[in-house]
C-alpha cells in the first residue's frame, strides 16, 4: 500500500500534541480538525472517489450518533457495543438511502436530493419519537473511563480522534488502491462506458455508500461520547452535511489528503471568523460560503488540485 508510509508519519506526528501544549483550547481544535477530516474521508468515499455527491451525510451521521446513544441509555450496554451498533446502523441506513437512489439509476442532482430527504426524514422521526428523547434530545451521564469511552481529559479525546481519522485514512487508501477504487474511478468519470465495459455499476456505487455511512456512523458515535449530548437538529441538521462536504471539496474531492487539508482550513477558519466577529452566530457558515465560492469558481480541483497544477507548470518551466 503506497499511501502507508505517509498516513504513519502523519499519525506519529500528531501523536505527541497534548505533550506539546495544555491548552484546551488548541486540544479541543485539533480533535474537531480529525473529526470532521473523518466525517470528510467518509463523503469522499462516496462523493469523491464514486462521484456520487450526497447533501445528506447527516443521515449517516446521526444514525450513528443516535444509534450509540439509545443502546447505552435506554439498554444499558457499554460504550464499545453502542459503538459497534452505531456503524452497523450507519451501514444499515446507509443500504436503505443506496437502494432507494441506485437501484433506480439517480445520480447528479437527484441523488444529492435523496440524501437530503432521507436526512431531513430522519430529523424529524428523531423529533417525534420517544426512543429519541423527542426534541429534548438524549442526554449521556458523566463517568470518565475507557469502558464508556469517556475520558478525564481532552487528550484521551483527541487520540481517539487521531485513531479514527488514521483508520480512515487506510480505509480510503486501501479503496484507492483496490480493484474497488478502480472501477469506483470508472463510474465516476462515465457511468455508461464503465457498464459497456463490464463494471456492475449498482454494486460498485452500493459498496461506496455502505463503506461511507459506516465511517460517518462512527464520526457520530465519538461525537455522542465528546459532548454526551444529542439532539435532532445537532444529529441530523444540514450543518453536519455541510460540514461533510465541504472539507473535501475545499481540500480536493478523490484525494486520500484533500478531507484533512479542507476540515483544518476550514476549522480554522471558524475559529478565526468567530474571534473576529465577537462570536456573532452563523459568521462561520459565511466565512465557509466564501470559501467555497471561491474555491468553486478558481480552483475547482481544491487546494491540493492548484498545489499540482503549480508543480506541473513549474516542471514545464524549468522542463
Amino acid at each position: 500500500m503506497r499511501s502507508l508510509p505517509a498516513i504513519g508519519f502523519f499519525a506519529l506526528a500528531a501523536l505527541p500534541l497534548p505533550w506539546l501544549t495544555s491548552s484546551g483550547t488548541v486540544l479541543n481544535l485539533a480533535t474537531m480538525v480529525l473529526l470532521f477530516a473523518t466525517l470528510g474521508q467518509a463523503w469522499n468515499l462516496l462523493g469523491g472517489m464514486a462521484g456520487q455527491f450526497s447533501f445528506g451525510h447527516a443521515a449517516f451521521f446521526g444514525t450513528g450518533a443516535y444509534a450509540t446513544a439509545i443502546a447505552q441509555i435506554r439498554f444499558g450496554l457499554d460504550a464499545w457495543s453502542g459503538f459497534a451498533l452505531a456503524i452497523l446502523a450507519a451501514v444499515a441506513m446507509g443500504a436503505l438511502v443506496g437502494f432507494a437512489s441506485f437501484r433506480f439509476r439517480l445520480r447528479g442532482s437527484y441523488f444529492a436530493l435523496v440524501t437530503l430527504a432521507f436526512a431531513e426524514v430522519a430529523r424529524i422521526l428523531a423529533n417525534s419519537l420517544e426512543i429519541t428523547g423527542a426534541g429534548v434530545g438524549l442526554l449521556l451521564p458523566l463517568a470518565p473511563g475507557l469502558d464508556r469511552l469517556q475520558f478525564a481529559d481532552k487528550a484521551g479525546y483527541y487520540w481517539f480522534a487521531l485513531v479514527l481519522c488514521t483508520g480512515g485514512l487506510v480505509l480510503a487508501s486501501l479503496v484507492r488502491e483496490s480493484r474497488l477504487g478502480a472501477r469506483l474511478a470508472a463510474v465516476r468519470e462515465n457511468e455508461e462506458a464503465a457498464r459497456a465495459l463490464g463494471v456492475d455499476a449498482f454494486a460498485v456505487k452500493m459498496q461506496a455508500i455502505l463503506l461511507s455511512a459506516g465511517l460517518a456512523g462512527a464520526v457520530g458515535a465519538f461525537y455522542t461520547q465528546l459532548f454526551l449530548y444529542l439532539d435532532p437538529h445537532i444529529a441530523f441538521g444540514p450543518q453536519v452535511s455541510v460540514e461533510a462536504l465541504l472539507g473535501p471539496i475545499v481540500g480536493g474531492t478523490a484525494s486520500l489528503w484533500g478531507p484533512v487539508l479542507g476540515a483544518a482550513v476550514l476549522q480554522l477558519l471558524g475559529e478565526a471568523s468567530r474571534a473576529l466577529t465577537g462570536g456573532a452566530t452563523g459568521a462561520n457558515l459565511v466565512a465557509y460560503g466564501i470559501v467555497l465560492v471561491l474555491i468553486v469558481r478558481f480552483f475547482p480541483d481544491g487546494i491540493i488540485g492548484m498545489g499540482r497544477a503549480r508543480a506541473a507548470d513549474a516542471r514545464g518551466v524549468t522542463g
